[in-house]
């Protein structure tokens, strides 16, 4: 299974997204992560500690595609029109994350408006970084994109402070000393469970 981790805007937890997800695969199979981001946010967080799945550049994808079961690409921010149609057509599932924020949900519709254009249906959308209740933009974001009829994860990332420190630490959310650090793996594990329902 290919599954591509793509946002038009950085911070939205999208590096986050595919090293979690690449840890939950890799529980049950080889997983590969192809670091695509210029930042190399995957890259610097394996090299920080140890992390159950190795990690590569764009340049190695297509021996690592040969290599794994499960291939987990992180992307750029704002990926250019043609990269991005070779990305959702290269994959099997494209993930979108986005905050419930306005700026994020606008940089989302771009993003969504490209997927249009190159006639892409297969992705879905992940709200992260969400704001514990009772603040309400996580259901505000969740009922408006449901209005609009998008293909939305069920489930979401809440916003945990131990993902900043599982980066400091080089390990997924799970392995770090916090009481909440358990309920971002839930929440991952949730979405990596939806991932492998839609792969059939």
């Amino acid at each position: 299974m290919i599954i591509t981790v793509a946002s038009f805007k950085g911070g939205v937890g999208k590096s986050t997204t595919a090293l979690h997800l690449a840890a939950y695969f890799a529980k049950d199979a080889l997983t590969i992560v192809v670091d695509g981001d210029p930042n190399r946010s995957i890259t610097s967080w394996a090299r920080k500690g140890k992390l159950p799945f190795q990690v590569v550049d764009e340049r190695q994808a297509a021996r690592a595609a040969r290599e794994c079961k499960h291939l987990i690409v992180d992307t750029k921010a704002r990926p250019e029109p043609e990269d991005l149609k070779a990305l959702a057509l290269g994959c099997d599932v494209l993930i979108i994350p986005t905050t419930p924020d306005p700026l994020a949900l606008d940089a989302l519709m771009l993003t969504l408006s490209a997927l249009r254009m190159i006639g892409s249906d297969r992705f879905r959308i992940l709200l992260t970084i969400v704001p514990p209740k009772p603040i309400p933009e996580g259901e505000l974001a969740r009922q408006a994109l449901k209005k609009a009829y998008l293909p939305l994860f069920r489930g979401e990332i809440r916003r945990i402070m131990a993902f900043q420190r599982a980066a400091l630490e080089g390990v997924t959310v799970d392995g770090v000393s916090d009481k909440r650090a358990p309920f971002g793996w839930e929440d991952y594990q949730r979405i990596g469970k939806e991932v492998e329902r839609l792969n059939g």
